[in-house]
Protein backbone atom coordinates (compact mmCIF):
# COMPACT_ATOMS: atom_id res chain seq x y z
CA UNK A 1 0.00 0.00 0.00
CA UNK A 2 1.21 3.59 -0.62
CA UNK A 3 2.41 5.69 2.21
CA UNK A 4 -0.28 9.04 2.73
CA UNK A 5 1.33 11.92 1.87
CA UNK A 6 0.63 15.03 3.36
CA UNK A 7 1.23 18.75 1.89
CA UNK A 8 0.55 22.07 2.83
CA UNK A 9 -0.05 24.76 -0.77
CA UNK A 10 -0.98 27.69 -1.54
CA UNK A 11 -3.69 28.17 -4.75
CA UNK A 12 -2.46 30.79 -6.83
CA UNK A 13 -3.29 34.35 -5.50
CA UNK A 14 -3.96 32.93 -1.81
CA UNK A 15 -2.62 33.48 1.17
CA UNK A 16 -4.15 30.70 3.18
CA UNK A 17 -1.95 27.42 3.46
CA UNK A 18 -4.06 24.53 3.87
CA UNK A 19 -4.14 21.28 4.29
CA UNK A 20 -3.91 18.56 1.31
CA UNK A 21 -2.63 14.98 0.57
CA UNK A 22 -0.54 14.67 -2.86
CA UNK A 23 -1.21 11.17 -4.89
CA UNK A 24 1.38 10.49 -7.75
CA UNK A 25 1.87 14.51 -8.68
CA UNK A 26 -1.91 15.56 -7.82
CA UNK A 27 -3.35 17.73 -4.67
CA UNK A 28 -6.13 16.76 -3.06
CA UNK A 29 -7.69 19.04 -0.67
CA UNK A 30 -7.77 17.76 2.96
CA UNK A 31 -9.56 21.06 4.55
CA UNK A 32 -12.78 18.89 5.62
CA UNK A 33 -10.22 17.36 8.11
CA UNK A 34 -8.28 20.19 9.24
CA UNK A 35 -7.34 23.76 7.95
CA UNK A 36 -3.87 23.80 8.04
CA UNK A 37 -1.36 21.15 8.86
CA UNK A 38 -0.56 22.94 12.23
CA UNK A 39 -3.80 22.60 12.88
CA UNK A 40 -3.53 18.94 11.99
CA UNK A 41 -0.38 18.67 14.28
CA UNK A 42 -2.16 20.57 17.63
CA UNK A 43 -5.07 18.43 17.31
CA UNK A 44 -3.19 15.19 18.15
CA UNK A 45 -2.93 11.02 16.87
CA UNK A 46 -6.48 11.28 16.26
CA UNK A 47 -6.77 13.82 13.80
CA UNK A 48 -3.44 12.42 12.00
CA UNK A 49 -5.47 9.11 11.90
CA UNK A 50 -8.43 10.77 10.24
CA UNK A 51 -6.27 12.31 7.78
CA UNK A 52 -4.91 9.42 6.92
CA UNK A 53 -7.80 7.77 6.75
CA UNK A 54 -9.60 10.55 4.15
CA UNK A 55 -6.33 10.44 1.98
CA UNK A 56 -7.22 7.15 1.45
CA UNK A 57 -10.51 8.06 -0.14
CA UNK A 58 -8.56 10.64 -2.36
CA UNK A 59 -11.42 10.31 -4.95
CA UNK A 60 -14.18 11.55 -2.56
CA UNK A 61 -11.73 14.91 -2.21
CA UNK A 62 -11.85 17.98 -3.93
CA UNK A 63 -8.85 18.09 -6.59
CA UNK A 64 -7.11 21.37 -6.06
CA UNK A 65 -4.11 20.27 -9.26
CA UNK A 66 -1.05 19.30 -10.36
CA UNK A 67 1.97 19.89 -8.89
CA UNK A 68 3.79 22.99 -10.50
CA UNK A 69 0.41 24.74 -11.15
CA UNK A 70 -0.30 25.07 -7.43
CA UNK A 71 2.51 26.28 -5.01
CA UNK A 72 3.61 23.77 -2.31
CA UNK A 73 5.45 24.95 0.69
CA UNK A 74 6.89 23.18 3.59
CA UNK A 75 4.64 20.64 5.33
CA UNK A 76 5.32 22.47 8.33
CA UNK A 77 5.84 26.05 6.71
CA UNK A 78 6.91 27.72 9.87
CA UNK A 79 8.04 25.66 13.10
CA UNK A 80 8.53 27.22 16.10
CA UNK A 81 11.55 25.24 16.69
CA UNK A 82 14.02 23.57 14.34
CA UNK A 83 16.89 21.50 15.86
CA UNK A 84 19.16 19.58 13.45
CA UNK A 85 22.21 17.18 14.65
CA UNK A 86 26.00 17.67 13.21
CA UNK A 87 27.67 14.45 13.11
CA UNK A 88 25.32 11.93 13.07
CA UNK A 89 26.67 9.26 10.58
CA UNK A 90 30.57 8.02 11.46
CA UNK A 91 31.59 8.63 7.42
CA UNK A 92 30.53 12.35 7.68
CA UNK A 93 32.32 12.92 10.90
CA UNK A 94 35.49 11.57 9.17
CA UNK A 95 35.36 13.24 5.83
CA UNK A 96 34.66 16.30 8.21
CA UNK A 97 38.39 15.71 10.01
CA UNK A 98 36.57 17.21 13.35
CA UNK A 99 36.99 13.90 15.50
CA UNK A 100 37.77 10.02 15.59
CA UNK A 101 34.32 8.48 16.30
CA UNK A 102 34.56 4.95 18.02
CA UNK A 103 31.41 2.77 18.22
CA UNK A 104 31.76 -0.80 20.14
CA UNK A 105 28.62 -2.33 20.29
CA UNK A 106 26.31 -0.27 22.51
CA UNK A 107 29.08 2.01 23.87
CA UNK A 108 29.43 5.49 22.05
CA UNK A 109 31.68 8.08 23.23
CA UNK A 110 30.05 11.37 22.12
CA UNK A 111 26.55 12.69 22.51
CA UNK A 112 24.03 14.46 20.15
CA UNK A 113 25.74 17.76 19.05
CA UNK A 114 22.13 19.83 18.59
CA UNK A 115 22.12 23.10 16.74
CA UNK A 116 19.12 25.38 15.54
CA UNK A 117 18.21 27.42 12.51
CA UNK A 118 15.99 30.13 12.67
CA UNK A 119 12.89 28.60 11.16
CA UNK A 120 10.94 31.57 10.10
CA UNK A 121 13.79 32.96 7.51
CA UNK A 122 15.81 29.68 7.10
CA UNK A 123 12.54 27.12 6.43
CA UNK A 124 11.51 26.99 2.50
CA UNK A 125 9.56 24.87 0.01
CA UNK A 126 9.87 22.25 -2.47
CA UNK A 127 10.97 23.96 -5.73
CA UNK A 128 11.72 27.39 -3.92
CA UNK A 129 15.01 28.96 -4.29
CA UNK A 130 17.98 28.51 -2.39
CA UNK A 131 19.45 31.96 -2.66
CA UNK A 132 23.19 33.04 -2.68
CA UNK A 133 23.42 35.76 -0.27
CA UNK A 134 25.77 39.10 -0.71
CA UNK A 135 28.13 36.80 1.91
CA UNK A 136 27.99 33.76 0.39
CA UNK A 137 31.21 32.20 -0.53
CA UNK A 138 31.09 28.54 -0.13
CA UNK A 139 27.57 27.24 0.18
CA UNK A 140 26.89 23.30 0.71
CA UNK A 141 23.95 20.34 0.82
CA UNK A 142 23.52 18.17 3.65
CA UNK A 143 20.42 15.81 3.01
CA UNK A 144 18.46 14.67 5.81
CA UNK A 145 15.58 13.12 7.70
CA UNK A 146 13.39 15.29 9.41
CA UNK A 147 11.75 13.90 12.46
CA UNK A 148 8.23 16.14 12.89
CA UNK A 149 6.58 16.37 16.31
CA UNK A 150 3.16 16.11 17.29
CA UNK A 151 2.79 15.19 20.31
CA UNK A 152 4.39 17.70 23.50
CA UNK A 153 7.10 15.46 24.89
CA UNK A 154 9.15 16.28 28.22
CA UNK A 155 11.64 13.94 29.50
CA UNK A 156 10.36 11.44 27.22
CA UNK A 157 12.50 7.96 27.22
CA UNK A 158 13.43 6.67 23.89
CA UNK A 159 10.82 3.41 24.59
CA UNK A 160 7.72 5.99 24.14
CA UNK A 161 9.64 8.70 22.14
CA UNK A 162 7.41 6.77 18.78
CA UNK A 163 4.04 7.95 20.73
CA UNK A 164 5.18 11.84 20.04
CA UNK A 165 6.23 11.91 16.50
CA UNK A 166 3.88 12.60 14.44
CA UNK A 167 6.01 12.26 10.86
CA UNK A 168 8.88 12.67 8.97
CA UNK A 169 9.81 14.60 5.83
CA UNK A 170 13.23 15.71 4.36
CA UNK A 171 15.52 18.25 5.05
CA UNK A 172 18.34 20.04 3.27
CA UNK A 173 20.59 21.36 5.07
CA UNK A 174 22.26 23.90 3.55
CA UNK A 175 25.53 25.26 4.69
CA UNK A 176 27.69 28.36 4.87
CA UNK A 177 30.91 26.67 4.95
CA UNK A 178 33.47 29.82 5.13
CA UNK A 179 31.15 32.31 7.13
CA UNK A 180 32.59 35.49 7.30
CA UNK A 181 30.49 39.02 7.25
CA UNK A 182 33.37 41.16 8.79
CA UNK A 183 37.16 40.06 8.78
CA UNK A 184 39.12 39.55 11.70
CA UNK A 185 42.53 40.70 12.88
CA UNK A 186 42.82 37.19 15.45
CA UNK A 187 40.44 34.05 14.91
CA UNK A 188 40.11 31.90 18.33
CA UNK A 189 38.42 28.56 18.25
CA UNK A 190 35.73 29.91 19.52
CA UNK A 191 35.18 32.24 16.58
CA UNK A 192 35.25 29.25 14.22
CA UNK A 193 32.70 27.27 15.92
CA UNK A 194 30.15 30.38 15.94
CA UNK A 195 31.18 30.86 11.87
CA UNK A 196 30.29 27.54 11.64
CA UNK A 197 27.23 27.81 13.21
CA UNK A 198 26.35 31.08 11.75
CA UNK A 199 26.72 29.62 8.63
CA UNK A 200 24.23 27.37 8.72
CA UNK A 201 21.62 30.74 9.25
CA UNK A 202 20.97 32.15 5.64
CA UNK A 203 17.91 32.91 4.34
CA UNK A 204 16.37 29.81 2.76
CA UNK A 205 18.93 27.45 4.12
CA UNK A 206 16.46 25.04 5.34
CA UNK A 207 14.31 23.52 2.28
CA UNK A 208 11.59 20.96 3.56
CA UNK A 209 9.15 18.44 1.93
CA UNK A 210 8.08 17.94 -0.48
CA UNK A 211 5.66 16.32 1.97
CA UNK A 212 5.22 15.12 5.73
CA UNK A 213 4.83 10.93 6.00
CA UNK A 214 2.69 10.13 8.85
CA UNK A 215 4.43 7.92 11.27
CA UNK A 216 2.05 5.10 10.46
CA UNK A 217 3.34 4.68 7.29
CA UNK A 218 7.20 4.29 7.71
CA UNK A 219 7.51 0.97 8.62
CA UNK A 220 11.38 1.42 10.26
CA UNK A 221 12.62 5.17 10.09
CA UNK A 222 16.14 3.63 10.70
CA UNK A 223 15.78 1.40 7.43
CA UNK A 224 15.67 4.82 4.93
CA UNK A 225 17.72 5.44 1.58
CA UNK A 226 18.76 9.05 1.46
CA UNK A 227 20.40 10.11 -1.78
CA UNK A 228 21.60 13.54 -2.76
CA UNK A 229 21.94 14.43 -6.48
CA UNK A 230 23.43 17.33 -7.46
CA UNK A 231 22.69 18.29 -11.40
CA UNK A 232 22.07 14.33 -11.41
CA UNK A 233 25.02 13.24 -10.23
CA UNK A 234 24.80 11.32 -6.64
CA UNK A 235 26.57 13.55 -4.16
CA UNK A 236 25.39 11.27 -1.01
CA UNK A 237 24.03 7.98 -0.62
CA UNK A 238 23.36 6.09 2.57
CA UNK A 239 20.84 4.54 4.88
CA UNK A 240 19.35 6.18 8.40
CA UNK A 241 20.76 2.61 9.77
CA UNK A 242 23.78 4.28 9.19
CA UNK A 243 22.99 6.95 12.20
CA UNK A 244 25.03 7.19 15.72
CA UNK A 245 21.64 8.33 17.79
CA UNK A 246 18.08 6.77 16.25
CA UNK A 247 15.17 8.93 15.93
CA UNK A 248 13.86 8.03 19.09
CA UNK A 249 17.35 8.74 20.72
CA UNK A 250 17.27 12.26 19.43
CA UNK A 251 13.69 12.93 20.25
CA UNK A 252 15.27 11.53 23.74
CA UNK A 253 18.01 13.76 23.84
CA UNK A 254 16.26 17.04 22.70
CA UNK A 255 13.38 16.66 25.07
CA UNK A 256 15.48 17.16 27.82
CA UNK A 257 16.75 20.15 26.49
CA UNK A 258 13.65 21.77 26.16
CA UNK A 259 9.95 21.00 25.64
CA UNK A 260 9.13 19.74 22.11
CA UNK A 261 5.73 21.02 20.69
CA UNK A 262 3.47 19.73 18.00
CA UNK A 263 4.98 21.13 14.69
CA UNK A 264 8.80 21.42 16.13
CA UNK A 265 11.50 19.38 13.52
CA UNK A 266 14.50 17.77 14.06
CA UNK A 267 17.11 16.90 11.38
CA UNK A 268 18.41 14.17 11.70
CA UNK A 269 21.98 14.33 10.55
CA UNK A 270 23.59 13.96 7.56
CA UNK A 271 25.59 11.25 5.63
CA UNK A 272 29.18 11.22 4.33
CA UNK A 273 29.46 13.21 0.43
CA UNK A 274 29.27 16.70 1.24
CA UNK A 275 30.53 19.20 -0.99
CA UNK A 276 33.32 20.85 0.87
CA UNK A 277 34.79 17.41 1.58
CA UNK A 278 35.27 16.03 -1.72
CA UNK A 279 38.44 16.28 -3.90
CA UNK A 280 38.27 19.27 -5.67
CA UNK A 281 35.45 20.89 -3.59
CA UNK A 282 32.12 21.14 -4.69
CA UNK A 283 30.14 24.43 -4.28
CA UNK A 284 26.42 25.12 -5.17
CA UNK A 285 26.77 27.84 -7.52
CA UNK A 286 24.20 29.87 -9.64
CA UNK A 287 21.53 27.20 -11.76
CA UNK A 288 22.30 24.41 -10.01
CA UNK A 289 19.17 21.69 -9.57
CA UNK A 290 19.50 20.01 -5.83
CA UNK A 291 17.74 16.72 -5.52
CA UNK A 292 17.21 15.46 -2.16
CA UNK A 293 15.46 12.23 -1.77
CA UNK A 294 14.19 9.49 0.71
CA UNK A 295 12.14 6.95 0.28
CA UNK A 296 8.94 6.67 0.62
CA UNK A 297 8.85 10.02 1.26
CA UNK A 298 9.87 11.50 -2.30
CA UNK A 299 12.22 13.97 -3.70
CA UNK A 300 12.96 17.51 -2.48
CA UNK A 301 13.72 19.64 -5.48
CA UNK A 302 15.73 23.20 -5.36
CA UNK A 303 17.20 24.96 -7.99
CA UNK A 304 20.26 27.64 -7.00
CA UNK A 305 20.14 30.96 -7.81
CA UNK A 306 22.11 34.79 -6.82
CA UNK A 307 20.09 36.71 -4.39
CA UNK A 308 19.04 39.87 -6.54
Amino acid sequence: MEPVRLVSYREAESKLERLGCLVDDCVHSLVDVCPSMMSLLRAGPEAMARARQAAAKVDSHVLVGRMGKIELLAPVPRPEKLFALAGNYVQHIRESSRAKVTIMGETRRMTPRVFMKPPSTTVIGPEAPIGLGKTAHFVDYEVELAIVMGRQAKYVKAAQAADHIAGYTILNDISERQFQVWERGDTAEWDKWFDWLNGKWGDGFAPMGPCLVPAADIADPQDLRLCLRLNGDVMQSANTRDMIFNVYEIVEYVSHMCTLEPGDCIATGTPAGVGFARQPPVQLREGDVVEAEIQPIGVLRSRVQTET
